[in-house]
């Protein structure tokens, strides 16, 4: 047992005791790291603020996760399974066959306590992701004396304290990049302790975008993807589900929808959708790993694909994008599908596209043209009824909206004040958005498009989303950023090596505080280096961070000779 003999109440009170201990402990003699990798600090992305001195510690043969004095139940297995995860990831780049009875057993860690504050675990937009950890250090004794007439046992273990599990879950992934293969003793151990870390991210929306409709990636390569982006704090994945040359997604309310796919092997079931964001009968996949699942509709345009089984949605057979804005079956869709959305789909948020949107074919096409002089309508009247009708729908079903920054740069005053424009053009955008009131995530495909494969991870590190950005009223209005892996050119075989290691740099960007950052990209290239290297031993296919020569380029890159993996 962990305590001997007292109430929930008198553990609470070691708690703070241990705390003391280790305040006191790094008072008299711990460094600091600040941001950039001061001391050895190999953590991405960079915490809030981290201590550490310079012992070692060894994970117990049989370390396990306590959560005495914890108010958070765990109903749905969300933290035993984070902590079943660590131990793999921990384990698994090397056979740990070492003895650890036969070490000092002051210096043996025997467990993990885990003290969440909130008894719920809904995952959603603007949760608490704080969390803070410390590992004590090997030189102090197993004793702690609680003055409340008994004394209190501690077997060394290391406390994670968390506000929701899903902080809890980010103090797992920092403490497994803590822990290190020993090849003298063959354990785990944990360096520089003890260490004390306090940390929460900076932005709430901190994204990924996957594009299954130019290439399909099949299951087991999205959730391969979701585990990456949990290593790197990452906290939304947007699923371009749908697009111009594929409709791969069953939609039960309109079944010949994914007569679009690409073939009928290369379709995804609704159960499917299910598993990788939650289910009462599934993995619910995402959700245990702390990620949202921002699906998308990418409406008017890049919709070709649902005129294959439904060919009234197309204005003509011979113009088939945009959707037929005079036809009320066209919106009798959208609401069917985000109907279906709404039982899968429960992130606060759903994006409607509304990128890109070329209105010729509507008035190239006679009834179209008709019905637009009959409402009196031109071109660009009928893309802003189109887009604010799929809005209302949205709205019906609960959602609040992600639009394409198109829709504000052409009728930004007419959106809803529910929606998120989504930046993805250049800059300047950004605060014209917050400036008009609105939210804004920021995409800018300059820096943060991953399908440039001539954006370098420099670039990806030092692209701010607040630039030029000041009042702290419209900061608080840019609610994140998100780098976009577009599908044309990637599918399982290159995605991986495509997303990181440049996400990781924009991933410390999103999560870090500013003053933390580094104020030059070159600073962080060995602890970016590092952390590609341990995606690699944890089975994720990143790139080297190579610099762009006429034989590489900066995205999926391939190592330019022998070496190793930390110098690449």
């Amino acid at each position: 047992m962990w305590v001997l003999g007292v109430t929930e109440r008198r553990v609470m009170g070691a708690f703070w005791v241990l705390n003391l201990v280790l305040f006191l402990v790094q008072v008299v003699g711990i460094k600091g790291a600040h941001g950039i990798g001061e001391h050895g600090v190999r953590i991405w992305p960079m915490p809030l603020s981290v201590s550490h001195s310079h012992k070692s510690l060894y994970v117990g043969k049989d370390f396990k996760i306590m959560s005495q004095g914890s108010k958070y139940k765990d109903a749905s297995g969300i933290l035993k399974d984070g902590f079943s995860r660590f131990l793999a990831v921990v384990k698994g780049a090397h056979v740990v066959d070492g003895d650890t009875s036969k070490l000092d057993q002051s210096r043996v860690l025997q467990g993990l306590n885990v003290f969440i504050s909130s008894t719920k675990d809904e995952l959603q937009y603007g949760i608490d992701e704080s969390y803070k950890l410390l590992v004590p250090s090997p030189d102090k004794p197993t004793y702690a004396h609680l003055e409340v007439g008994l004394t209190i046992l501690f077997i060394l273990f290391a406390i994670n304290q968390a506000q929701t599990v899903y902080g809890a879950l980010h103090g797992l992934q920092t403490l497994s990049q803590l822990c290190q293969f020993n090849f003298s003793s063959r354990v785990i151990e944990i360096l520089m302790t003890p260490w004390i870390i306090n940390d929460q991210p900076r932005f709430s929306f901190r994204g990924l975008l996957i594009d299954t409709s130019r290439h399909y990636q099949p299951l087991p390569i999205i959730k391969n993807v979701i585990d990456s982006m949990a290593y790197a704090k990452l906290n939304v994945l947007h699923w371009h589900i749908v697009d111009t040359q594929s409709f791969p997604l069953e939609i039960p309310s309109y079944p010949k929808l994914w007569d679009g796919a690409y073939s009928t092997s290369e379709r995804y079931t609704m159960a499917d959708a299910a598993e990788i964001v939650r289910h009462v009968l599934c993995d619910f996949y995402a959700q245990k790993r702390g990620i949202n699942v921002l699906a998308e509709l990418d409406v008017p345009g890049h919709a070709l694909s649902w005129g294959k089984g439904y060919p009234s949605l197309w204005p003509s057979k011979d113009c088939q994008e945009p959707l037929d804005v005079s036809n009320e079956f066209t919106f009798k869709v959208i609401d069917g599908i985000l109907s279906d959305f709404s039982k899968v789909f429960k992130y606060k948020f759903v994006h409607l596209g509304g990128d890109e949107v070329n209105t010729s074919c509507w008035t190239l096409t006679p009834h179209v043209s008709k019905w637009l002089k009959e409402h009196s309508m031109n071109e660009s009247q009928a893309y802003q009824y189109f887009v604010l009708q799929a809005q209302k729908i949205a709205l019906l079903h609960g959602y609040e909206i992600v639009n394409w920054e198109e829709t504000f740069n052409n009728f930004g005053n007419k959106l809803s004040p529910k929606t998120v424009v989504h930046n993805w053009l250049g800059g300047g955008v950004a605060q014209r958005v917050v400036a008009a009131g609105l939210r804004c995530i920021v995409s800018n495909q300059d820096k943060w498009y991953l399908d440039h494969l001539d954006t370098t991870w420099e670039q990806f590190y030092m692209n701010e989303p607040l630039t030029n950005i000041t009042k702290s009223e419209q900061q608080k209005l840019v609610i994140g950023g998100e780098v976009c892996m577009w599908g044309e050119t990637v599918d399982a075989s290159d995605i991986q090596q495509t997303i990181w290691p440049r996400a990781a740099a924009a991933a410390e960007r999103l999560w870090t505080p500013y003053d933390k950052l580094a104020k030059e990209a070159k600073q962080v290239t060995g602890r970016l280096a590092h952390f590609r290297c341990l995606l690699n031993q944890r089975g994720i296919a990143a790139a080297p961070l190579a610099a762009d020569t006429p034989l590489t380029q900066p995205g999926r890159s391939a190592p330019l000779e022998p070496g190793s993996c930390y110098l690449q």
